[in-house]
Protein backbone atom coordinates (compact mmCIF):
# COMPACT_ATOMS: atom_id res chain seq x y z
CA UNK A 1 0.00 0.00 0.00
CA UNK A 2 1.41 3.38 -0.94
CA UNK A 3 1.30 6.41 1.32
CA UNK A 4 -1.24 8.04 -1.00
CA UNK A 5 -3.78 5.21 -0.69
CA UNK A 6 -6.42 5.76 1.99
CA UNK A 7 -6.35 3.44 4.96
CA UNK A 8 -9.26 1.02 5.19
CA UNK A 9 -11.56 1.91 8.04
CA UNK A 10 -14.01 -0.15 9.96
CA UNK A 11 -16.98 1.27 11.77
CA UNK A 12 -16.25 1.93 15.40
CA UNK A 13 -18.10 -0.17 17.93
CA UNK A 14 -20.45 1.86 20.08
CA UNK A 15 -18.83 2.98 23.30
CA UNK A 16 -20.33 1.32 26.34
CA UNK A 17 -20.06 3.06 29.65
CA UNK A 18 -21.05 -0.14 31.45
CA UNK A 19 -18.57 -2.25 33.37
CA UNK A 20 -17.06 -4.75 30.84
CA UNK A 21 -18.58 -7.79 32.61
CA UNK A 22 -21.99 -6.13 32.61
CA UNK A 23 -21.61 -5.09 28.95
CA UNK A 24 -20.90 -8.77 28.16
CA UNK A 25 -24.01 -9.83 30.10
CA UNK A 26 -26.15 -7.33 28.16
CA UNK A 27 -24.77 -8.61 24.86
CA UNK A 28 -25.28 -12.26 25.85
CA UNK A 29 -28.92 -11.48 26.69
CA UNK A 30 -29.38 -9.52 23.46
CA UNK A 31 -30.31 -6.41 25.45
CA UNK A 32 -29.59 -3.00 24.00
CA UNK A 33 -29.99 -0.40 26.71
CA UNK A 34 -28.82 3.15 27.07
CA UNK A 35 -26.11 3.18 29.74
CA UNK A 36 -25.69 6.64 31.21
CA UNK A 37 -22.43 7.68 32.81
CA UNK A 38 -22.26 10.47 35.36
CA UNK A 39 -19.11 12.42 36.29
CA UNK A 40 -19.91 12.07 39.98
CA UNK A 41 -20.56 8.72 41.58
CA UNK A 42 -24.17 7.70 42.13
CA UNK A 43 -23.46 5.21 44.91
CA UNK A 44 -26.72 5.81 46.72
CA UNK A 45 -30.26 5.59 45.39
CA UNK A 46 -30.79 9.26 46.24
CA UNK A 47 -27.69 10.31 44.27
CA UNK A 48 -28.80 8.20 41.30
CA UNK A 49 -32.35 9.59 41.33
CA UNK A 50 -31.04 13.16 41.49
CA UNK A 51 -28.61 12.57 38.61
CA UNK A 52 -31.24 10.87 36.42
CA UNK A 53 -34.10 13.16 37.36
CA UNK A 54 -36.47 10.36 38.38
CA UNK A 55 -38.24 9.48 41.60
CA UNK A 56 -36.33 7.61 44.29
CA UNK A 57 -38.69 4.63 43.98
CA UNK A 58 -37.67 4.20 40.30
CA UNK A 59 -34.13 3.30 41.36
CA UNK A 60 -33.30 -0.39 41.80
CA UNK A 61 -31.00 -1.17 44.69
CA UNK A 62 -29.10 -4.46 44.24
CA UNK A 63 -28.31 -5.53 47.80
CA UNK A 64 -26.40 -8.63 48.86
CA UNK A 65 -27.30 -10.44 52.05
CA UNK A 66 -26.32 -13.82 53.45
CA UNK A 67 -28.95 -16.35 54.44
CA UNK A 68 -27.38 -18.96 56.70
CA UNK A 69 -24.03 -17.95 55.18
CA UNK A 70 -25.19 -18.24 51.53
CA UNK A 71 -25.25 -15.02 49.45
CA UNK A 72 -28.61 -13.83 48.14
CA UNK A 73 -29.31 -10.71 46.08
CA UNK A 74 -32.34 -8.58 46.92
CA UNK A 75 -33.64 -6.06 44.38
CA UNK A 76 -35.44 -3.24 46.15
CA UNK A 77 -36.84 0.11 45.06
CA UNK A 78 -34.72 3.07 46.09
CA UNK A 79 -37.24 4.58 48.48
CA UNK A 80 -37.67 1.42 50.56
CA UNK A 81 -35.66 -0.68 52.96
CA UNK A 82 -35.35 -4.46 53.01
CA UNK A 83 -37.07 -6.17 55.94
CA UNK A 84 -34.47 -8.79 56.88
CA UNK A 85 -37.07 -10.79 58.83
CA UNK A 86 -39.26 -11.10 55.71
CA UNK A 87 -36.21 -12.24 53.71
CA UNK A 88 -35.42 -14.78 56.42
CA UNK A 89 -38.96 -16.17 56.27
CA UNK A 90 -39.01 -16.15 52.46
CA UNK A 91 -35.81 -18.21 52.35
CA UNK A 92 -36.69 -20.34 55.39
CA UNK A 93 -33.32 -19.36 56.86
CA UNK A 94 -32.19 -19.20 60.45
CA UNK A 95 -30.14 -16.01 60.05
CA UNK A 96 -30.05 -13.27 57.42
CA UNK A 97 -27.61 -10.37 57.51
CA UNK A 98 -26.16 -7.77 55.17
CA UNK A 99 -23.03 -8.93 53.31
CA UNK A 100 -19.78 -7.03 53.77
CA UNK A 101 -18.02 -5.28 50.89
CA UNK A 102 -15.61 -8.16 50.27
CA UNK A 103 -18.41 -10.71 49.97
CA UNK A 104 -20.40 -8.38 47.69
CA UNK A 105 -17.42 -8.11 45.33
CA UNK A 106 -16.64 -11.84 45.54
CA UNK A 107 -20.27 -12.78 44.84
CA UNK A 108 -21.13 -10.25 42.16
CA UNK A 109 -17.80 -9.08 40.77
CA UNK A 110 -18.77 -5.48 41.47
CA UNK A 111 -18.23 -2.94 44.23
CA UNK A 112 -21.04 -1.72 46.47
CA UNK A 113 -22.72 1.22 44.75
CA UNK A 114 -22.32 -0.29 41.28
CA UNK A 115 -23.88 -3.76 41.59
CA UNK A 116 -26.22 -4.43 38.66
CA UNK A 117 -29.23 -6.75 38.96
CA UNK A 118 -27.62 -9.41 36.73
CA UNK A 119 -24.30 -10.22 35.04
CA UNK A 120 -22.62 -11.38 38.24
CA UNK A 121 -19.46 -13.40 38.81
CA UNK A 122 -21.41 -16.21 40.50
CA UNK A 123 -24.92 -17.58 40.20
CA UNK A 124 -26.87 -16.28 43.18
CA UNK A 125 -30.46 -16.58 44.31
CA UNK A 126 -32.31 -13.33 43.59
CA UNK A 127 -35.40 -11.89 45.27
CA UNK A 128 -37.15 -8.85 43.75
CA UNK A 129 -39.56 -6.83 45.83
CA UNK A 130 -42.98 -6.55 44.23
CA UNK A 131 -42.94 -2.72 44.49
CA UNK A 132 -40.53 -2.59 41.53
CA UNK A 133 -43.47 -3.58 39.32
CA UNK A 134 -45.25 -0.30 40.20
CA UNK A 135 -43.19 1.51 37.55
CA UNK A 136 -43.05 1.49 33.76
CA UNK A 137 -39.27 1.94 33.85
CA UNK A 138 -36.70 1.49 36.60
CA UNK A 139 -33.03 2.44 36.72
CA UNK A 140 -30.26 0.17 37.96
CA UNK A 141 -26.47 0.31 38.26
CA UNK A 142 -24.53 -0.83 35.20
CA UNK A 143 -21.56 -2.22 37.10
CA UNK A 144 -19.92 0.96 38.33
CA UNK A 145 -20.91 3.70 40.79
CA UNK A 146 -20.97 6.13 37.82
CA UNK A 147 -23.30 4.24 35.48
CA UNK A 148 -27.00 3.38 35.30
CA UNK A 149 -29.40 1.94 32.74
CA UNK A 150 -33.19 1.97 32.31
CA UNK A 151 -35.33 -1.12 31.78
CA UNK A 152 -38.91 -2.13 32.33
CA UNK A 153 -39.10 -3.97 35.66
CA UNK A 154 -40.61 -7.20 34.30
CA UNK A 155 -37.70 -7.62 31.89
CA UNK A 156 -35.16 -6.69 34.56
CA UNK A 157 -36.63 -9.19 37.03
CA UNK A 158 -36.75 -11.92 34.36
CA UNK A 159 -33.10 -11.42 33.35
CA UNK A 160 -32.05 -11.38 37.00
CA UNK A 161 -33.81 -14.73 37.45
CA UNK A 162 -35.56 -13.20 40.43
CA UNK A 163 -38.50 -14.44 42.42
CA UNK A 164 -41.03 -11.66 43.05
CA UNK A 165 -41.67 -11.36 46.79
CA UNK A 166 -42.81 -8.90 49.45
CA UNK A 167 -39.71 -8.08 51.50
CA UNK A 168 -40.13 -4.33 51.94
CA UNK A 169 -39.92 -2.90 55.41
CA UNK A 170 -43.28 -1.42 56.42
CA UNK A 171 -43.47 2.37 56.26
CA UNK A 172 -43.11 4.01 59.66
Amino acid sequence: MSASEPLATTPAAPVSHAHPRFAEALAALGLQVEVRRFPDATRTAAEAAAAIGCSLSEIVKSLVFTADGVPVLVLMDGSSRVDVELVRRELDAQKVKRADADLVRETTGYAIGGVPPFGHATRTRVLADRRLLDHAVVWAAAGTPHTVFPLDPKTLIAHAGATVVDVREPAK
